[in-house]
């Protein structure tokens, strides 16, 4: 299936011009902003019958300051296709507005070649699907910002943290060079960040418990640390004024981590 660049709805197209997109990081950080999420488990929010595993969404606000919320749409084994096939995205651009931000990221789900319902190849559908939120979001007045795949926890037998995702992150760093949308690195950043870890070190920032070995999803240390390097990112590629973030080298208790009874 190859998709065409359009394939948004035609109220996004016939929205707000895409000039406003280019508002200025000083202008549009004086005004409340939202920062909206869509992506997959890794970054979703969990509720109490998951305790500890959390989404890196979830730690989020803490690094950011009041006048930026964070609308965390990103929802366990979605890719970029099923989030969209869904409607998922579609939610976001009927509450999206001029100034705000839409962070994409997928890659997890994509790579599950024998689900039809979720699988994109790297160079051709998963590109495809992700124009869909950058186009829908600029044609709101927002903001599109593409963050490839954090990296599992994977090592060689001589203790190198390993990549897992294949050619995604490659493709999602060519599409954002290609329509000059802001790029956090995520997947090199903590790829690196495991490695300084450790096979040992790593094991206390994933969903490591007495009954589970998850070497996917984190825990409340393992969701801080990789929310702190979103939002160290948004400020490098100038998403974000410095001003709009906080505590980016403060330590953050991992009590401020909640996990709400889900709602039916």
């Amino acid at each position: 299936m190859s998709l065409t660049r359009r394939q948004v709805s035609l109220a996004a197209v016939a929205a707000l011009p895409l000039a406003l997109s280019g508002m200025g990081t000083a202008e549009a950080s004086q005004r409340h902003r939202t920062l909206y999420i869509a992506g997959d488990s890794t970054a979703a929010q969990k509720f109490a019958d998951a305790v500890p595993e959390t989404g890196w969404g979830m730690a989020l606000p803490f690094f950011l300051r009041r006048q930026l919320s964070v609308s965390n749409h990103a929802v366990n084994g979605r890719s970029s296709k099923s989030f969209v096939d869904e409607g998922r995205l579609d939610v976001i651009l009927r509450a999206i507005r001029p100034g705000d931000l839409l962070l994409i990221q997928f890659a997890h789900n994509d790579e599950k070649d024998t689900d039809p319902t979720r699988y994109t190849e790297p160079w051709s559908t998963y590109q495809d699907y992700l124009r869909l939120y950058v186009d829908g979001a600029r044609a709101r007045g927002a903001r599109p910002v593409l963050a490839t795949a954090v990296e599992r926890r994977r090592f060689d037998a001589g203790g190198n943290s390993v990549p897992t995702h294949g050619d995604y992150p490659a493709a999602m760093r060519e599409l954002a060079r290609e329509e000059r949308v802001a790029l956090l690195d995520i997947q090199a950043l903590s790829l690196a960040l495991w490695q300084e870890l450790g096979v040992e070190g790593t094991k206390t920032y994933f969903n490591w418990t007495a009954t589970e070995q998850d070497n996917t999803h984190f825990n409340p240390p393992g969701a801080i640390a990789v929310a702190r390097l979103v939002a160290r990112e948004l400020v490098r590629t100038r998403v974000l004024a410095a001003r709009d973030v906080r505590r980016l080298d403060d330590e953050i208790p991992e009590s401020w981590i909640t996990w709400p009874q889900a709602t039916s």
